[in-house]
Order: C-alpha cells, then structure tokens, then sequence
C-alpha cells in the first residue's frame, strides 16, 4: 500500500512538473512577434471573393510565426501573405505536455498518444514542422489551416484532438481580434472594391455567383472533413 501511494504521489508531481510553464512575453503586432499565438491573413485573389477565406500560421512561445506556406516548406518569422491581420492567443494551461501515459492531463490520454504528443508547446511546433516539410501544399486538400490543426492536436488544445480546417477556422473567427483598423480595411476593402465593380458591369447577379462559390468552397471542406476521411488532411 505505501509503495503504492508513493508511485501516485510521483506521477501527479511528475504531471504537475510538465504543466508548469515560463510566462510568455507580451503580444507585439509591430514587432511581429506573436507568443502561442494563431495568427491570420488574407489570401490574395481568394480573399477578394470571399473574404472569411484566408492564410494561417502558429507562433512559437517567443512569438516567432510558422506557417505551411508550400510544398514542403514551412517557413519561419513571417506571413508569406502579408502582415498578421488578426490573432488569437491560446492558453498553454488548456494543452497537455505528457513524458508518458500516465502524466495527460487530458481525457483522451490515448487518442492523444496515437495522435502523438509533445513536452511543450516549441516541441509540439516543432514536430509537426518537420512533418510538413514532406507534405504537397494544396489549398484545397492540405493547406495553412491543416498545419495549425495538427499543432493543436499534437498539443491536445482544449482537451481535443479532432481540430481540422472547419473548427480552426471557426476558432479564428470566433475568438480572435483585429490587430489595428488598418487590417480590417486591407481585409474587407478589396471584397467591397470586387463586389461593387462585379455589380457595376454584370448586375446582382455577380452578388449570387460570390455567394455560390463561397457555398460550394464551403461544401468541399464539409465533405472533405466529415464525408470523406483522409481527403482534407
């Protein structure tokens, strides 16, 4: 019995040891520098048609950015697309960082070890980064969101380990603030500038051609995730 409360008592130390984590710096949009951070951008082209669409990236805890920017290639301390327009900064508390088995502290200890796992939040990042320098960019089936996904399942966010492209993006959306005015403008003014142009030579017609292609973009991903297992990574 003793041996026995002995080994509990080092196994929650052990967990407790893991959760224990430095304070991050503060979040610095002029500096570019955006600690445990989910950050986002408009695409070119795409977020002219519909501007909920964009590109995504995941800070380090010094707020160094990574971001799936192409076919393997992850890149390191920017945006391929332009500056950060919006940002969600995620609570470490909420991740689970175990050494084995028995230090989760999250519910799904063994989804979460298949779907592997992570000492700290730079681990985590890490991994996936060199997962993802072997995998093809494509916007439609492995893209900027799939790479954010899998550092939020490495790290069991939230307790989870089923984030996908459609739950990230509705996170984003959801949670996350505009960094300044200006990129609320430089988001939503070429969609404005499109859809007045499109209306101005066509007629609201061109209004329901935007809508329909933000449906079926919509119904891709839905089939993608849910329908079709394995063909949005």
């Amino acid at each position: 019995m003793e041996l026995e409360s002995v080994t509990d008592v080092e196994v929650v130390s052990s967990s407790s040891a893991m959760q224990e984590l430095w304070p991050l710096g503060e979040v610095d949009p002029k500096g570019a520098r955006f600690p445990c951070c989910i950050v986002w951008t408009p695409l070119p082209v795409v977020s002219w048609l519909a501007p909920y669409i964009g590109h995504v990236g995941i800070a380090r805890e010094d707020g160094t950015i990574l971001e799936f920017a192409g076919s393997n290639f992850v890149n390191v301390d920017d945006l391929a697309f332009g500056g950060v327009a919006r940002c969600l900064q995620l609570d470490r508390k909420e991740c689970c960082f175990p050494v084995n088995l028995a230090t989760h502290v999250c519910a799904r200890s063994y989804e979460h070890s298949e779907a592997g796992t992570a000492i700290s939040w730079d681990d985590a990042l890490r991994s996936v980064a060199r997962h993802f320098e072997h995998k093809c960019y494509n916007l439609f089936t492995c893209n900027s969101h799939s790479f954010v996904a899998s550092c939020l399942n490495r790290l069991a966010y939230g307790g989870s380990v089923g984030w996908n492209v459609l739950n990230l993006a509705a996170l984003v959306w959801l949670r996350s603030r505009w960094v300044d005015q200006m990129a609320i403008v430089r988001s939503f003014l070429p969609f404005a500038a499109v859809s007045c142009v499109g209306v101005l030579m066509t007629g609201w017609s061109f209004l329901l051609g935007m809508a329909a292609f933000s449906l079926l973009l919509l119904g891709w991903f839905v089939v993608g995730v849910y329908c079709v297992k394995g063909l949005v990574c």
